[in-house]
């Protein structure tokens, strides 16, 4: 037989989970999808088929395009309709067979979306506020920053529409780290609302040794909306994504 690498792009709705990562006696996407591989013979050993992720979310964080990669003996495109019928709350919807050193973590480009209520909010300092945030920063001050990590990180672009009581905010960059897009909201929502001003948060970008906690967003408004690559995946047409997508705006509009 032919070991091939395969990677796999899904979505889910959060609050279905108890998170992305595996934890003992807890329902998590990572363990669910690793059973679902096994049963069907795609796997024999998480360890043993390098099986790899390209981001874990935080309980409660949505997907719209996570991405998995394993090597694997025995693999159909036909398959994703059997995981997909496995775990409702899992959508499997497009493929790539890749190089056999493909790290699905190693991405050219991420975007999560957050659904920001701004009722009663100034949107248009939250506006200015998220302006402070593109380019290179230091988020010490920004992030949950885990040891001997770089706190360094550079969001490429910030796209806001409107979409009824909530701006949506768009984050671009190759990389995250943990809490990051939350604490950046966190930040935001308390200008709009007046408890902080501009010069509070340029100060905690300014001076990152200098520790400010200006809290930590809600993780149910937080989509991974997709993750590129320099390929493009296939997708199984016969597949939709409308119906799980609806499913999770319509968890946030009720939040």
């Amino acid at each position: 037989m032919i070991v091939m690498r395969v990677a796999l792009k899904f979505a889910y709705n959060g609050k279905n989970f108890y998170g992305y990562a595996r934890q003992p006696k807890l329902r998590t996407i990572e363990e669910e999808i690793i059973n679902s591989l096994v049963k069907y013979e795609l796997i024999k050993d998480p360890k043993l088929s390098c099986f790899r992720s390209s981001s874990r979310t935080d309980k409660g964080v949505s997907a719209l395009g996570n991405v998995i990669a394993f090597n694997t003996e025995n693999f159909k495109k036909e398959v994703l309709n059997k995981l997909n019928k496995e775990n409702e709350d899992i959508l499997f919807y497009a493929f790539k067979i890749v190089d056999d050193d493909f790290y699905p973590r190693y991405a050219c480009l991420r975007q999560y979306r957050y659904y920001l209520d701004v009722t009663n909010k100034d949107f248009k300092k939250v506006i200015k506020g998220l302006s402070f945030f593109t380019g290179e920063h230091d988020l010490s001050n920004f992030a949950r920053v885990e040891k001997d990590k770089n706190p360094v990180r550079i969001i490429d672009n910030i796209i806001i529409s409107k979409f009824e009581r909530f701006l949506v905010i768009d984050f671009f960059a190759q990389t995250f780290l943990w809490n990051q897009i939350r604490r950046i909201i966190s930040a935001v929502e308390k200008l709009g609302c007046g408890k902080i001003t501009q010069g509070e948060i340029i100060n905690a970008l300014d001076n990152p040794k200098k520790i400010v906690d200006l809290g930590v967003a809600s993780p149910e408004l937080l989509i991974l909306k997709d993750v590129f690559y320099d390929f493009e995946f296939e997708l199984d047409k016969k597949i939709k994504l409308e119906k799980l997508e609806k499913e999770i705006i319509s968890s946030i509009k009720n939040h």
